[in-house]
């Protein structure tokens, strides 16, 4: 007689659903049914947000780079689409992020060093010279400042001619998520929140096509949520941007339409495609069911997704050009419609051109040899994943409710509840990696005895962050004192009187005014924010 098979240890994802060893019907018409799985490209968009999704269209490869003076984020720009690139991510310096000039004090040291710097039109305009707009779309990640980096791309675009109705592209723009998991915040929330809504009303009047917001539940996972918590305080501060631009009379439609998604992928391979299979038909349907919206093309989740930087280990760091691929292969089942993948050296440092272009390799191989683009959702009707989709939904919900009762994200995040939620999150699972409960290959298994760094530095250059001062000081004293002081004026006035500060801004750095000078007027009306610190 042979013996039982023992049964397996219990095993739950992340985010807390318990995970079966076997799947059957019984287990997808118990969590729900398949009654809300639907068609490629049709409502409620479980599958994806268009008909034939990849099989005509791949992923958009918009790897994030940028780091430097103009000129050299200028140079990396080029080289990147000679390679395939076919959008850009634009990374910004802590000094830009944060509403500072170069030549500030508290920016010594920093300019340049994670991103491009940038302080007045001059250098956008030199990092996006030669570059078709209309062909390559820009997306950039700024947000304490994007009031202003986003009046400086139209105020580019717009001396090249093109015209900004037509305008496609997005900024990152996502304040509420900085308070939550970054901290290159500026002003308080409630205002910051504000300048967000300046810009979706501008936008939704006179850059249709251009996106203001890209809601970044990337960054609220990797500093420790859960991919359900990733998912329900994402959705929720989509919730909170449309309302406010509601309370400001807008419409729906538009508005909704102008939203797009960051989100991050590291994990389990399952979870992720659970969370994304789940988030795009909950976004549908609470845009239908709550706000009234009905234009298809607003219902549709459209992100970006790959990174999986917090996935990424300092500890044989090669063992992270697999793991990429294996984020790729998984943004790409999970239907995302823009892959930004980190490479291999980034625990490290900024990517070597090497590392950078194979990070676009592992895209484009997937996309041209793997065989992902062959067909619409590949796992749609798997027991296993229609459960686990079904069961990720009611938890993403359930959060978001918890929120609610809250008094709503944006009071959330003002009083430090859901930093102090995300702070717990982070502990618990580092002490999870720490004890080997979350196993971590090359951290705490399959070890070697000696390891050696195996990837190059990329080198702060002191000589280009001079140039930088050099040539903000050579603007300074050649653009027209007296017409940026009258502008800078004019921004200061819209901002107290409550007015949209966005067309008043643009010409402020037409006139090339600096990021900081246009901040600081900002920041004389609306206060800087302290940071409620709890655990």
């Amino acid at each position: 007689m042979s013996r039982p098979e023992p049964e397996p240890a219990p095993l739950r994802w992340e985010s807390g659903l318990e995970i079966q060893p076997v799947y059957t019907a019984g287990d997808v018409e118990r969590s729900g049914g398949t009654d809300g799985v639907g068609e490629p490209g049709e409502f409620p968009y479980t599958r994806g947000i268009h008909r034939h999704m990849y099989r005509t269209r791949p992923w958009t490869m918009r790897q994030y780079s940028g780091f430097g003076t103009a000129a050299e984020t200028h140079e990396r720009f080029l080289y990147l689409i000679k390679q395939g690139n076919t959008g850009l991510n634009v990374a910004f310096d802590l000094p830009t992020q944060c509403g500072l000039d170069s030549d500030d004090p508290l920016a010594r040291g920093e300019i340049g060093r994670v991103g491009m710097a940038v302080d007045t039109l001059a250098d956008i305009e030199e990092a996006f010279a030669d570059i078709d707009l209309d062909r390559i779309t820009v997306s950039m990640t700024i947000n304490g400042s994007a009031v202003v980096l986003m009046a400086m791309y139209f105020a580019m675009a717009r001396k090249r001619g093109y015209e900004l109705s037509k305008l496609r592209g997005n900024a990152q723009n996502d304040i509420l998520k900085e308070f939550i998991g970054r901290g290159t915040w500026i002003f308080p929330v409630r205002e910051s929140v504000r300048l967000v809504g300046d810009t979706i009303e501008f936008c939704a009047e006179h850059a249709p096509k251009y996106s203001p917001v890209s809601v970044c539940g990337y960054h609220i996972r990797e500093s420790g949520a859960t991919p359900a918590q990733e998912m329900a305080y994402g959705l929720s501060i989509a919730c909170a941007y449309l309302e406010h631009a509601l309370e400001r009379g807008l419409p729906a439609d538009p508005c909704a339409a102008g939203l797009t998604f960051n989100f991050d992928i590291f994990g389990d391979l399952w979870e992720q495609v659970a969370k994304f299979r789940a988030g795009r038909r909950l976004w549908a349907k609470l845009l239908r069911e709550r706000y009234g919206v009905s234009d298809p093309r607003a219902l549709k989740l459209r992100m970006i997704a790959g990174g999986g930087g917090g996935g990424l280990t300092i500890q044989q760091p090669h063992n992270n050009i697999v793991r990429g691929a294996y984020y790729a292969m998984t943004s790409a089942l999970s239907g995302t419609q823009t892959m930004a993948l980190c490479s291999y050296d980034e625990a490290y440092t900024i990517p070597s051109e090497h590392a950078a272009t194979l990070s676009l390799r592992t895209m484009q191989i997937l996309a041209t040899e793997i065989g992902l683009c062959d067909t619409v959702d590949p796992l749609a009707g798997s027991w296993f994943v229609e459960t686990t989709t079904n069961q990720m939904e009611k938890l993403i919900l359930e959060q978001m409710e918890e929120l609610g009762e809250q008094g709503g994200i944006i009071e959330a995040v003002a009083s430090g509840q859901v930093q102090a939620a995300v702070n717990r999150q982070a502990y618990e699972r580092e002490r999870r990696v720490q004890s080997g409960e979350i196993e971590k290959v090359g951290v705490n298994c399959f070890t070697h005895q000696e390891e050696e760094q195996e990837v190059d530095f990329h080198p702060y250059r002191e000589e280009e962050a001079r140039k930088q001062l050099v040539r903000l000081a050579a603007i300074k004293e050649e653009r027209d004192g007296r017409a940026v002081e009258a502008r800078l004026g004019e921004v200061l006035a819209a901002a107290a009187e409550g007015r949209n500060t966005m067309p008043a801004i643009i010409d402020a750095v037409e006139a090339y005014a600096t990021v900081g000078e246009v901040v600081g007027r900002l920041r004389d009306v609306f206060g800087g924010y302290r940071e409620p610190v709890s655990f």
